[in-house]
C-alpha cells in the first residue's frame, strides 16, 4: 500500500493503449495536427476526380467556419449559395485550392490574401456584391476560369493583365463602361462574355485575343464594331443582340466561321437582332450571313 504501487492495467489494456498510441503517432506523421472541429469538417470531405473536395454549399453559413481553414489539403471548395458578406484573410492558407465556388453569396469584396491561391485554376464568384476586385487576384497566374458576373464591378486592375492561362472570362451583368484594358492581354481567351453591361465601344485591341471563338456583348449601348474585330478568324458565335448598331463593319465577311444568322442565345453564328441598322444592310440580312457577306465582299 506504500510507494511501490503496481500497474493496475492488465495487459490486454495496456496493449490496447500501446496500438493506440502507434495509431495516433502515425497519424501526426502523416497529416498535421488538427482541431477536433477541423476533424468533424474534414470528415465531409470526398475525392472527388482524384481531388480532395469539401463542399459546405447551401447551409445558410453567415460566416466560415474558423476551423475550415486548418485543412490546408483541399484542392476544390464549394461555398454557394450561402450568405456569406466576407472571406477572412485565412482563406490565404488553403494553397492547395484549384477550385473554389463563391457562387450566390453576399460578398461585397475579395480578400487580398486570394492571392495566395498560386494553384487555383477555376473561380466562380458570381452573383455577389462585388464591386471591385483586389489587385492581388493577378498573382493567381495558373486561373483558367474566372466568373464575376452578376455583381457590381466597374472595371478590373491592371494586374490580371498576366493571366495568360485564363481561357474563359464572364463579366456579364455589371457595371462595366468599357472592356478593361487588362482584358486585351488575355491572350488565351477562347470565351468572353461582357453581355449586359454599360459599353459603348470596342477598343481596337480586340484584335489581340486572336483565340477568341465566343464572344458576347448583348444588352449594351455599342454602336459601332471596330473592323479589327474582323481579324479574329477563330470566331464562331459573335453576339452584339440588342445594342444600338447601326451598320457593320465592310471587313465582317473575313469572319468565316461564324456561318449563320443565329436566333437561339446558345446557337453559334451572328446574333445581330434588336439594333437600328440601316438600310442597305437591314434589308441584306434577310437573305441570311451569306447574303451579307456577299453585299459585303469587294467586287
Amino acid at each position: 500500500m506504500g510507494g511501490n504501487q503496481s500497474c493496475s492495467f492488465s495487459n490486454g489494456e495496456c496493449n490496447h493503449v500501446s496500438v493506440s498510441q502507434r495509431r495516433k503517432s502515425a497519424l501526426r506523421d502523416d497529416q498535421p495536427s488538427l482541431s477536433w472541429a477541423a476533424e468533424r469538417i474534414r470528415r465531409h470531405t470526398t475525392v472527388h476526380f482524384g481531388y480532395s473536395t469539401l463542399s459546405l454549399a447551401m447551409r445558410g453559413l453567415d460566416e466560415t467556419p474558423t476551423e475550415l481553414w486548418e485543412l490546408r489539403e483541399l484542392q476544390k471548395l464549394n461555398l454557394s449559395m450561402n450568405c456569406l458578406s466576407s472571406l477572412p484573410p485565412a482563406l490565404g492558407t488553403l494553397d492547395n485550392l484549384v477550385i473554389l465556388n463563391l457562387w450566390g453569396n453576399n460578398l461585397s469584396r475579395l480578400p487580398p490574401e486570394i492571392g495566395l491561391l498560386k494553384k487555383l485554376r477555376v473561380l466562380f464568384a458570381c452573383r455577389n456584391r462585388l464591386h471591385e476586385v483586389p489587385e492581388e487576384l493577378g498573382l493567381c497566374t495558373c486561373l483558367e476560369v474566372l466568373s464575376l458576373a452578376n455583381n457590381q464591378i466597374t472595371g478590373l486592375p491592371g494586374s490580371l493583365a498576366t493571366m495568360h492561362n485564363l481561357t474563359k472570362l464572364n463579366l456579364s451583368h455589371n457595371r462595366i463602361p468599357y472592356i478593361p484594358t487588362c482584358v486585351y492581354s488575355m491572350r488565351g481567351l477562347v470565351f468572353l462574355h461582357l453581355a449586359c453591361n454599360r459599353l459603348e465601344t470596342i477598343a481596337d485591341q480586340i484584335q489581340d485575343l486572336v483565340n477568341l471563338k465566343i464572344l458576347i456583348m448583348e444588352g449594351n449601348s455599342i454602336h459601332t464594331l471596330p473592323k479589327t474585330l474582323c481579324f479574329l478568324e477563330s470566331l464562331e458565335l459573335l453576339n452584339v443582340d440588342f445594342n444600338d448598331l447601326q451598320s457593320v463593319p465592310a471587313e465582317m465577311y473575313q469572319l468565316s466561321k461564324l456561318g449563320r444568322l443565329a436566333c437561339h442565345p446558345l446557337d453559334k453564328g451572328l446574333h445581330i437582332i434588336h439594333n437600328p441598322l440601316l438600310k442597305p444592310i437591314q434589308e441584306v440580312l434577310q437573305g441570311g450571313l451569306s447574303a451579307l457577306y456577299n453585299y459585303l465582299k469587294p467586287t
